[in-house]
């Protein structure tokens, strides 16, 4: 399950472990802050008690999500030409 919201600055994504499996133990929920220069990933460390945080340039979130469609190696993506 997720939610989101949209802030005067942001949105707010947060994904809720649900849980695949009966036996499996669940894990906190995480809330990505989108924001127009980055992205925030936050989640609640119960081992250390204390909220770790993640931040992400657009350029690093736009290498993330190719990279979940592509099979092992190393790639650098393109840049795209400005159309005027």
């Amino acid at each position: 399950m997720f939610t989101i919201e949209h802030d005067f600055d942001a949105t707010v994504i947060t994904l809720v472990d649900e849980g695949a499996v009966p036996a499996e133990a669940l894990r906190e929920d995480v809330i990505i802050t989108a924001f127009e220069d980055c992205v925030t990933l936050r989640q609640f460390d119960p081992l250390r008690d204390d909220e770790v945080v993640i931040t992400l340039s657009i350029a690093q979130l736009n290498e993330l999500a190719a990279a979940l469609n592509l099979p092992e190696g190393v790639y650098r993506l393109g840049k795209r030409n400005a159309r005027k």
